[in-house]
């Protein structure tokens, strides 16, 4: 049977990302973990953000598709230097990225009610240290917040 997901489905997740203490919640749309093709609806809300990492899996490209609000998403240089960047908006002039295996990128919500479809081959697998971006803070810490703001005022330029 097809599955219809709406604007009330997108509503829903934006609540719960707004309880959330992390601004964000998944909608997984694959059927585990294991599975070899992940589809999900990411919902993201201002003062969060996606830590900069990478997947070093060359089957790991990786889709984001706006489908709500505006996502500003980051590709970093190995030294945490900004490569390039740009901002989805529905309708805008940019809505999707493909972001290549091996390059670490990030992402951060500019508006409330913010939503993406991301699309990447499975199985999940927590990211190894070489994955993670030692040179970013984690999220949910002071740090964060002013590394947070200092991307988006990149974005804003």
């Amino acid at each position: 049977m097809m599955k219809v997901f709406d604007q009330s489905t997108l509503a829903r997740l934006s609540e719960e990302a707004r309880a959330n203490p992390r601004g964000r919640k998944n909608l997984n749309l694959h059927p585990s973990d294991d599975f070899c093709c992940h589809r999900l609806f990411n919902a993201i809300e201002p003062g969060s953000y996606i830590r900069p990492h990478r997947h070093l899996d060359p089957n790991k490209d990786e889709t984001f598709v706006i489908v709500s609000g505006a996502l500003g998403v980051i590709i970093f240089n190995d030294d945490g230097s900004i490569d390039s960047s740009t901002v989805l908006t529905v309708g805008g002039p940019a809505i999707a990225v493909d972001i290549p295996h091996g390059r670490f990128h990030g992402a951060v919500s500019l508006a409330p009610g913010t939503a993406f479809f991301e699309a990447k081959a499975g199985p999940y697998l927590a990211l190894k240290p070489e994955e993670q971006a030692d040179w970013a803070p984690l999220e949910c810490t002071g740090e964060a917040l002013a590394y947070l703001a200092s991307l988006i005022a990149h974005l804003l330029e």
